[in-house]
Formats: structure tokens, C-alpha cells, sequence
């Protein structure tokens, strides 16, 4: 039991945000709190593993990704390109033709950046990873990402409620998490069936599986494709327990996507978040 002011004292890093490189969606008080859980909710191929590999890049900071849903050669193709602006093509074909000495200096200097690549890791897997990266760093990671939240391990699922009610356990074991290691975990989701197109805004109530109660910011994310190889990505903080949210989807933060080193880029430095 505490007092406030002892409160203060023992909170550690606990609410400081990480780097933000999101700086239009930073406008709409969206921040990623150490000590908090979120979700980024998006559906199939819109760009959620992207923005996840993007914030983790961001900053030189001690992650750990659970990279369930994309393979090795995947994610270090797509993370090369971020931190280099080379085109993602080329660098995977470097790798995968053994020409990828050039790109291992760069890659060495985010040596507290770890991965993780099983495709269905239980709740044990990831308690023992977080155990052994304060074992090798002597700390947790600021930022855990989960991708996807569905590919985890959690027991048997037999009908659509034991789903829900596994993936509400998952999430309070996610926010404890958090709350232990004083990390930023974000979660990637999926959206129920209406909204799986991606190409509208998606409110709070289309998180597949209803499990928007624990999370302390949700962020939804919506594509506009133009038919010329251009897209721009929508992020709407439809839940944000410290600042602006708009639970129906329809405010949104907007970031161009380039195509060739899949790199966020701010599309108007003075008018980025508007409502639709």
C-alpha cells in the first residue's frame, strides 16, 4: 500500500513514452507508454507488421519482436531497407544471394534489437525470452511487439466464446506484462469480417474478437490505394486512456508509405490528423 508521493517514487520508467517517429500521430496525443499494452488493429496486408517493424526501428532502443506471422528473411529485408533507405527488392536479393556483407555493420549497431521467430510461441516461450534478454542486457526491452496476437499459443480453442475468452486472457497477461517489465507492449490484431478489406475507417467495435476493454490505446489502420503504386496509411486512435480518441474510426493521422524502402513518411508537416 502507497501513498501518492511514494507513488512517485516507485513508479521507475513506467509512462515515459518511446521514440515516436510518428510525429501526426504524436499531435493526437497518441504516445507509446512504457508499462502499457496496446493494439494496432488492421486488416490482412495493410500495413500493421510495417508500422510495428517501423516504431521498433526508430530510435536505437532495446526491443524484443515476436515475430509470429513473417519469417526471418522477411523481417530483415524490410528493417534493413527502413534503417538504410535502400529498395527492400535489393536487399533481399542481397540476402538471399549471400551478398548481404555491406548491410552487416549497419545491422550490428541494433544489437539490443532481438527477434524471436516461432510461428506459435506459448505464454511460457515468451516469459522464458523476456527472462533470457534481462539475463544478456540487464534490462527488459522498452518495446515488445507481438505479431499477431492470434498466433500465440494459449490452449485449446473450441468454439467462437473460448476464443474471445482466450483472447481476453491473453490480453491481461499482455498488460501484465507491461506492467512487470515496464516495457511498451503492442499487440497486432485483425478486424472482424466487415472491415478486413482495409479501405474504410474501422471503429473500436471492429476488433475481431471485441477485446478493446484491456488495452490502454487502441490504434486502427486503414489503406487508400490509388491504383499507382501509391498508399497512404490511416492510423486512428479509436481508445487512448492518456489523450484524443475517436472511437468511431473517422480521425485519423495519415503517413504515405514509399513503396521501395517502406518508410513512413509525413505527408504534410502542418496538417496531418483530420476527421473524415
Amino acid at each position: 500500500m502507497f501513498s501518492l508521493a511514494q507513488s512517485a517514487h516507485i513508479r521507475g520508467n513506467v509512462g515515459e513514452p518511446i521514440p515516436n517517429p510518428l510525429k501526426s500521430l504524436s499531435r493526437l496525443e497518441v504516445e507509446f507508454r512504457r508499462g502499457e499494452f496496446s493494439l494496432a488493429v488492421a486488416g490482412p496486408g495493410t500495413g500493421k507488421s510495417l508500422f510495428a517493424a517501423f516504431l521498433a526501428m526508430h530510435g536505437n532502443i532495446p526491443v524484443l519482436y515476436f515475430s509470429a506471422d513473417s519469417t526471418a528473411a522477411t523481417q530483415v529485408s524490410r528493417c534493413t531497407a527502413m534503417i538504410t533507405g535502400d529498395d527492400s527488392k535489393v536487399v533481399k536479393a542481397a540476402l538471399l544471394g549471400n551478398e548481404f556483407e555491406e548491410y552487416e555493420a549497419v545491422l550490428g549497431d541494433r544489437w539490443w534489437v532481438r527477434f524471436n521467430f516461432s510461428a506459435r510461441p506459448t505464454l511460457d516461450e515468451i516469459e522464458t525470452t523476456l527472462i533470457c534478454y534481462l539475463e544478456i542486457f540487464g534490462c527488459f526491452p522498452y518495446l515488445s511487439v507481438v505479431d499477431n496476437v492470434t498466433n500465440v499459443d494459449t490452449g485449446e480453442v473450441g468454439d467462437a466464446e473460448s476464443f474471445t475468452f482466450g483472447l481476453e486472457g491473453l490480453c491481461e497477461y499482455l498488460n501484465d506484462m507491461a506492467r512487470e517489465t515496464g516495457s511498451h507492449v503492442l499487440g497486432l490484431h485483425h478486424t472482424t469480417g466487415e472491415h478486413s478489406d482495409g479501405l474504410k475507417p474501422i471503429p473500436l467495435s471492429g476488433i475481431k474478437g471485441k477485446i478493446g476493454r484491456v488495452p490502454a490505446l487502441v490504434i486502427t489502420i486503414h489503406k487508400e490505394v490509388d491504383g499507382m503504386d501509391c498508399r497512404i496509411l490511416n492510423f486512428s486512435p479509436v481508445k487512448n486512456r492518456e489523450g484524443f480518441e475517436d472511437s468511431s474510426g473517422n480521425t485519423y493521422a495519415s503517413y504515405r508509405l514509399n513503396r521501395s524502402n517502406l518508410r513512413l513518411e509525413e505527408i504534410d508537416g502542418d496538417l496531418m490528423a483530420y476527421s473524415a
